[in-house]
């Protein structure tokens, strides 16, 4: 369907409709934002441990990320 999106991993898979993809970009988005700018508003050390699930935090990896699979989700490269 133009417009969707299928997320698979092995025999699972998720799917975001159009809209919902256009609202997920927004979030990634501002995630990466949010990441990068100094200040009181930026995500904290400890919350950007949180999102990275025990891994080592690395901001500016999470960011990237963020932008990129935003990016994807609208349908261009970063």
């Amino acid at each position: 369907m133009p417009g969707s999106l299928t997320i698979s991993h092995h025999e699972t898979a998720a799917t975001l409709d159009h809209a919902d993809a256009v609202r997920l970009a927004a979030v990634l988005d501002e995630l990466a934002y949010l990441l990068g700018i100094p200040g009181p508003n930026r995500i904290n050390d400890a919350q950007l441990a949180a999102l990275c699930e025990g891994r080592a935090p690395d901001r500016a990896d999470l960011a990237r990320w963020s932008r990129g699979l935003a990016a994807e989700l609208r349908g261009r490269r970063p």
